[in-house]
């Protein structure tokens, strides 16, 4: 699962780009703006299928590719060795046909030479990515936990990714029926059958939830405990829905919050119960909500409305943490993140680290170096050399980066 080489070609700053990856660190230093997180995003994005940072994907090249006839960005990485040896390739074109939205990005997959669809490059290069503005993890709202829970699952288990796809589709068809229903009346028997195929295929994704939330909690609470000397007691909850107990009946900030902390606290909801028994709750609660659902116009139950919560010794840090609180309880997830990974799946990720040191006071820090200890394979970039001890930078390969160049330098402390 180690990614051996990767050449960029009009992505971001990076005009062109060859380079070869050791198995153990990496360490990429230089000022802001000059490529660093660009790199790890294009890593990402060959994970992934999915960039983690642009609004639109024609951001992703090259401004002054973006001047040629056909515009494009070429993404190729090279995992394993031997008959494990996969080529990943990712392009990004440019079409003039985007309607009145103005061009759209096409993307085109080979996999070893052969063509693919996007989605079969998710598991083939599996990794863990933390940003600075990941502590949006824990301060953001839901939709930025459900898509951190999407990619980490869709990388572990095919089957979640599959159901993902197919629980999207339905929740569009359903929620057109619950439009029309409202808008023109009809026969409310026409849900059923949308009711069945929603909790199908939600039920993949909820039990799966919950059973990688408990074992998140397991895991985050230890990392989290070598962040903070064991000064704090971390806890991640499942928020699922549906969930006759999730914000009913809750009209303050200060209510919401305490069922927020308790729902976290008290219930690792799902994941002791078998996934046909989380079924056949979801398919009851969606039978016993149509009358509000039509007057809505949408579907109000289900895993796309679920959530996570972070607790500290009993306090919802969305609301109540701080800002260091709220960094490093993200910080502790991803290093959970990767064990999980480890486990589900007998590999180690890659794990990518943009910039995380400058955010740490020194006992943080420390920490985050030994944890660094038991991954495989890491990329860590940096403004400071300083951030680093010389004996772990005398293990790693140091690169400098300017302007979308990367040179291999002697560190200096």
């Amino acid at each position: 699962m180690h990614l051996t080489h990767l050449s960029l070609t009009n992505f971001r700053n990076y005009v062109r780009l060859e380079l070869s990856l050791p198995d153990r660190l990496t360490v990429l230093q230089g000022a802001n703006a000059q490529g660093k997180t660009n790199l790890l995003e294009a890593i990402h994005l060959l994970a992934t299928a999915r960039t983690p940072r642009a609004a639109a994907e024609r951001e992703l090249i090259n401004w002054l590719a973006l001047e040629s006839p056909l515009p494009y960005a070429r993404l190729v990485g090279e995992t394993g060795e031997g008959r494990d040896a996969e080529k990943l390739e990712l392009v990004l074109e440019l079409a003039s046909n985007g309607g009145s939205n103005g061009p759209v990005v096409r993307k085109q997959v080979r996999v070893n030479g052969a063509a693919r669809r996007a989605i079969d490059l998710v598991g083939r290069l599996r990794v863990v990515l933390f940003l600075p503005e990941d502590v949006d993890l824990v301060a953001g709202a839901p939709g930025e936990r459900r898509r951190y829970l999407d990619i980490a699952l869709c990388q572990i288990a095919p089957t979640y990714c599959r159901a993902l796809g197919e629980y999207n589709r339905v929740v569009t068809q359903r929620n057109a029926l619950l439009r029309q229903l409202r808008d023109f009346g009809g026969d409310q028997g026409q849900l059923a059958f949308w009711d069945g195929q929603m909790a199908e295929h939600g039920s993949v994704l909820i039990h799966r939830r919950g059973t990688a939330i408990r074992d998140l909690d397991r895991l985050a609470a230890d990392r989290h405990a070598g962040l903070t000397s064991g000064s704090e007691r971390l806890h991640v909850g499942y928020l699922p829905s549906p969930d006759p107990d999730v914000l009913i009946g809750a009209r303050s900030g200060a209510q919401i919050a305490a069922q927020r902390q308790r729902l976290a606290e008290a219930r690792p909801a799902y994941a002791a119960v078998s996934q046909d028994e989380v079924r056949e709750r979801f398919l009851a609660a969606l039978c016993g909500s149509h009358a509000r659902e039509i007057a809505a116009g949408a579907s109000l139950l289900g895993p796309h409305r679920d959530d996570m919560a972070f607790t500290v010794d009993g306090r919802d840090l969305r609301p109540f943490g701080s800002r260091g609180q709220q960094r490093t309880a993200a910080l502790a997830l991803k290093l959970a993140e990767v064990q999980l990974m480890r486990e589900e799946t007998g590999e180690s990720p890659l794990l990518l680290l943009d910039d995380v040191m400058s955010e740490l006071d020194e006992i943080r820090r420390h920490a985050l170096l030994d944890a660094l200890a038991g991954v495989d394979q890491a990329i860590v970039t940096t403004t400071d050399w300083g951030d680093f001890s010389p004996e772990l930078l005398g293990q790693a390969r140091t690169l400098r980066v300017e302007r979308g160049t990367l040179l291999l330098v002697e560190p200096v402390l």
